[in-house]
């Protein structure tokens, strides 16, 4: 989708990432950590309109934790009436660790493909190598599990093109662009229409944008026929100097900025009939 296509009336889906794997209760009382407290915040988020929950597992402690990917995933489904479930596959762990998130029973309907590594707090790179990368792209493609393209900066594009010609992906092709924090893309707008003028054929694309940069930028996604994610896990705030009280005001405020511009709310079937996954 481009500007062209927006008055096409394509559905917008809506992503909701309610907890994320960095910060916590700490920054934001309302963050879920816990698999009760994440399913019943998705279940608000799904009766708004989200059609996609990014899922991060936390230990009782409230730390990252792959392991408990499983139990979150199952207080979601006994929870939720059909909301798309797309693990993460991301973070500093090794390999090992991360592919946690593709091998729960029953496999996500989707799961997050970084594109490459990028630089966290002054000691820390995330591992994403491309043998990794080929790795998971290759056991999504043999679990029918659709991958999300994760584009933590412009250069990363250039993998979601190696991948496509080595095979490794089914069209329609689904790429997160990234924008905000200390490693991501600069979040300007210009940013945003250079990448999405960059995509590969017979892409769908995604706009993430951290803090105060979520609004706009997501709205500029809705008007350039994008889809939008929203949540604690990108941005902890409703307004400078007020933290969100939930995903849900983040998800319905995304809701009502979309509405008057035309573009209807996919539900998770729909979703599904976009992204191509059966």
């Amino acid at each position: 989708m481009a500007y062209e296509d927006y008055h096409h009336n394509e559905k917008l889906i809506v992503t909701v990432a309610t907890t994320g794997g960095v910060h916590g209760k700490d920054a934001n009382p309302n963050l879920p950590e816990q698999p009760e407290e994440i399913a019943a915040d998705v279940r608000a988020c799904e009766e708004l309109g989200a059609s996609i929950v990014h899922v991060h597992g936390r230990d009782e402690h409230g730390e990252n934790d792959a392991s408990r990917l499983q139990e979150v995933n199952d207080a979601i489904r006994d929870l939720c009436d059909d909301i798309i479930v797309q693990n993460t596959t991301g973070g500093q762990g090794p390999i090992g660790e991360r592919i946690e998130g593709i091998r729960t029973d029953p496999p996500p309907e989707m799961a997050s493909l970084d594109l490459g590594p990028f630089k966290r707090d002054r000691h820390i790179i995330t591992e994403h190598t491309r043998q990794n990368i080929e790795t998971l792209a290759l056991e999504m493609r043999e679990r029918g599990i659709k991958p999300e393209l994760e584009v933590f900066n412009g250069g990363q594009l250039n993998e979601a093109f190696r991948l496509i010609e080595k095979g490794l992906l089914e069209p329609p092709y689904y790429v997160n662009l990234i924008f905000g924090g200390s490693a991501f893309t600069i979040p300007r707008p210009k940013n945003v229409v250079n990448l999405v003028d960059n995509l590969p054929p017979k892409a769908e694309f995604n706009v993430l944008a951290t803090g105060a940069h979520q609004v706009p930028l997501t709205t500029l996604s809705i008007l350039l026929g994008g889809h939008i994610r929203v949540g604690l896990e990108d941005n902890l705030y409703y307004a400078e100097g007020r933290l969100a009280r939930s995903n849900a005001e983040l998800v319905e405020r995304a809701v009502e900025i979309a509405e008057p511009l035309g573009r209807d709310i996919a539900t998770p079937d729909e979703a599904r009939e976009l992204l191509g996954i059966a």
